[in-house]
């Protein structure tokens, strides 16, 4: 990893650290007030930090004494002066109280960045599965 993709992998870790502590202030602060989401769930787009914290409050607020455990793989970052993009293949893993795993997704994620005063913001973020042609079901595992 080159200097310039240190900032971009602190906000994949700071992104780990809020939604394992389910803290949507820390999540919000991620990304633009102007964030454009293509999320998986529920709406088609979500647009601007309000309706983004509240799908992340929703989410956050849905788990109970359960936490999220985010890892990031095959993470790429491409980083210019004032924009940045990032790519991974991440698992979202529900574990329960004792650490245990409970349930476990994978999907793919894109994020474009702007450096803004004070840091880099996510202004887009896209998240997506495959879809198998034979079903019409979501592939929520990588082969």
């Amino acid at each position: 990893m080159n200097t310039s993709e240190q900032p971009i992998h602190r906000l994949l870790s700071a992104y780990q650290t809020a939604v394992f502590a389910k803290d949507v202030d820390a999540f919000a602060a991620l990304f633009d007030t102007e964030i454009c989401a293509f999320d998986m769930w529920g709406d088609w787009s979500y647009q601007g930090i309000a309706a983004w914290r509240k799908t992340a409050a929703d989410w956050l607020g849905s788990l109970g004494t359960d936490r999220v455990v985010v890892e990031f793989a095959d993470v790429h970052v491409t980083t210019g002066s004032d924009l940045a993009f990032a790519h991974a293949t991440v698992t979202f893993r529900a574990v329960n109280s004792d650490g245990q795993k409970l349930r476990e997704m994978q999907n793919r994620l894109t994020w474009a960045l702007s450096y803004r005063p004070g840091g880099w913001k996510i202004v887009h973020q896209h998240t997506s599965a495959p879809v198998d042609p034979s079903t019409g079901k979501l592939i929520l595992k990588k082969a």
